[in-house]
């Protein structure tokens, strides 16, 4: 009886040096958390203050008291302001709509619904630009922090590669990424939690296809805050698909996937009921964008130079090479996760949503700078090399610190600074090429510990010694 005690005996004082990591790495991560949300508010705080217009629009925006602060203070929060009825409190998308020149009206925002309801919640008592930035940024900080604790719960130290880099800093309250990153987290956590071994039984806390389904709802969720998340839904029904060597799970991963959409069907239908256009005023928008200097994006700063400029031809061209290549490397990205799987693994959907956000990121026809906060997460979930995510974080900051100067001097019609275009292209490549890679690299990455361990049964010794 003395191998089961001792086996029993490590693996309890593996848990107890594994909780004492965890009660230092969550206090340190929440703190670095908490300082650099501050920052990044007092950063784009510095382009709102007296005086104001008749719209509440700070005379200082969008560039701040003199344009020299260390980071440039714009930000979207700030922007939609003025122009989509937020400073005139309308309940957003119900009575509004698009007009012929693709502009917004009646409160609608191009935004999933959810988000439009957080700029709605955002702008209650707000009167200016500046308590638009206060309340949302009180409205969005929670999240930060929420996503701080679940990935030191299941990353521990790594978690600061989310806490404390700059993304945090540059992008906590330049648009609502907060939200829509928590519920990805939030998914990964219940899968994890859902597939942990219960010490009384030896099995799985809750069965596979409940835990799936429940994160189903919640990366739909993620869906009407942003879209992205709605990705992670087929790789999750592949897991479950695959789980059980023996057979094919088709009904359980069929099931995954409707419960997903029925989730984002119930969130939609209540706003295409009470005001059908302005519901559609949204998507007809991102429809009808253009893939231009404020997108970042492969097409625009590679090509558009082989079109003569942003020509008609260019937006047709980018209109149809967009969704392909965002499809096809969907379709890699699955398959190479499935190529995980004959190897002998589970199926790395983890790996795999990755690997597809990476795909999204890189070759829509849109790419903002914030995307960095998306990607975050996963950076602190896999086992990617510190060179890369260091190198991915510099293209981010050597672009955030160059693009929004750029914007500026475009509206002003200043003399360009050849330290701004050459920063805008080198971050813009940078994350190109890192783009690309990822699409691989993140499939075959493993799980950071302590997450890669969960699901893993005891021993049949530790089984002995916990029914005794």
């Amino acid at each position: 009886m003395s191998a089961p005690s001792t086996t029993t005996d490590s693996r309890r004082l593996r848990a107890a040096a594994g909780r004492a990591r965890l009660a230092v790495v969550l206090p340190v991560s929440l703190l670095a958390t908490l300082a650099t949300m501050v920052v990044s508010y007092l950063g784009k705080a510095e382009c709102g203050g007296p005086p104001f217009d008749r719209f509440g629009r700070s005379a200082h925006f969008p560039v701040g008291h003199g344009g020299t602060q260390w980071m440039p203070c714009y930000s979207d929060i700030m922007y939609l302001w003025v122009g989509r009825d937020i400073n005139n409190h309308v309940f957003p998308y119900i009575h509004g709509g698009i007009g012929a020149d693709g502009k917004l009206f009646g409160g609608v925002v191009e935004y999933p619904v959810l988000s439009g309801l957080l700029m709605y919640f955002g702008a209650s008592g707000a009167h200016t630009d500046s308590d638009f930035l206060l309340h949302s940024a009180i409205l969005l900080a929670p999240f930060g922090l929420a996503i701080t604790v679940l990935l030191a719960v299941v990353a521990r130290w790594h978690v600061l590669w989310w806490a404390a880099t700059p993304p945090l800093i540059l992008y906590s309250f330049h648009n609502w990424e907060l939200p829509v990153a928590f519920t990805v987290v939030l998914a990964v956590a219940v899968m994890a939690w859902g597939s942990s071994i219960s010490p009384r039984t030896g099995e799985r806390r809750i069965p596979l296809l409940p835990t799936a389904s429940l994160t189903s709802v919640i990366l739909a969720v993620g869906f009407c805050l942003k879209l992205y998340p709605g990705l992670f839904i087929l790789p999750l029904a592949v897991y479950v698909l695959l789980h059980d060597r023996a057979r094919r799970d088709w009904r359980g991963g069929f099931a995954v996937l409707a419960v997903g959409t029925l989730t984002v069907v119930a969130i939609q239908v209540p706003f295409m009921v009470a005001g059908f256009d302005g519901w559609k005023a949204s998507l007809s928008f991102q429809g009808k964008r253009k893939s231009d200097v404020d997108t970042n994006s492969i097409w625009y700063w590679g090509l558009r130079h082989f079109f003569g400029g942003q020509t008609p031809a260019y937006n047709s061209a980018v209109g149809v090479l967009s969704p392909i290549m965002i499809l096809a490397a969907f379709a890699l990205a699955v398959y190479l996760g499935y190529r995980v799987h004959r190897a002998g693994g589970a199926y790395p959907w983890i790996g795999v949503s990755a690997s597809m956000l990476a795909a999204f990121i890189l070759f829509h026809k849109v790419h903002s700078p914030q995307y960095t906060l998306w990607i975050l997460p996963f950076f602190v979930l896999l086992r990617v090399r510190w060179p890369v995510i260091a190198a991915y974080l510099i293209g981010d900051l050597i672009l955030d610190s160059t693009i929004f100067r750029l914007f500026g001097i475009y509206v002003s019609h200043s003399p360009m600074k050849w330290w701004v275009i050459t920063g805008v292209n080198v971050g813009v490549w940078i994350q190109v090429a890192l783009l690309a890679m990822l699409i691989v690299v993140f499939v075959r990455s493993p799980l950071r510990e302590p997450l890669a361990s969960v699901g893993r049964r005891p021993t049949a010794p530790d089984r002995e010694a916990i029914s005794a």
